[in-house]
């Protein structure tokens, strides 16, 4: 009797659904954004203001001491992931110097709150840019069922904003 429970058990845990949802590779986003092969990697180390203020926009240290990212005439790409109410929301971002010029989920894990991915939410960031305190500049409409989503991919977009700034003012030739 014992072994038929176990055998019950192990059959409805390898039924459990996955939550787990991919709509995208990282690299197929970056051959999507740049339209060839993508260029090679950057490096944005985390430190002093940079950290401290990641750690603000997010409400929660940043991970890790450096976020990769890709750049090419101006633009800048970013594959960043933030928890939506458990688990990761991995987001490919593209700012550009008109702002925010793509947002897509990449891949969702969530049980709940997976509208987020669809492009009648993520359009809303087309152009979006950063205020002086570091807040959207437009309103985002959010998703009923879906709040800890949505608020995930605004503070990424926010930090994609933002460290897209700061890479652009270290290259910037002019003192």
């Amino acid at each position: 009797m014992f072994i038929r429970y176990l055998a019950l058990l192990a059959l409805l845990a390898a039924a459990q659904p996955s939550t787990a949802e991919s709509y995208q590779s990282p690299d197929e986003f970056l051959q999507e954004v740049f339209a060839t092969t993508p260029p090679s990697p950057q490096v944005l180390w985390l430190k002093g203001d940079i950290k401290d203020t990641a750690a603000a926009i997010l409400g929660h240290p940043y991970p890790g001491l450096r976020i990769r990212y890709w750049t090419s005439t101006g633009r800048t790409a970013w594959i960043l992931e933030e928890i939506g109410k458990e688990k990761p929301i991995t987001v490919g971002m593209v700012v550009g110097p008109a702002g925010m010029e793509r947002l897509r989920v990449l891949e969702f894990r969530e049980s709940r709150g997976w509208e987020v991915r669809y492009p009648f939410f993520t359009d809303q960031f087309d152009g979006i840019g950063l205020t002086a305190d570091r807040q959207l500049d437009r309103h985002i409409d959010g998703i009923s069922g879906a709040t800890l989503s949505v608020r995930a991919l605004q503070k990424l977009a926010r930090l994609a904003l933002y460290l897209d700034q700061q890479v652009q003012a270290a290259n910037d030739p002019t003192p």
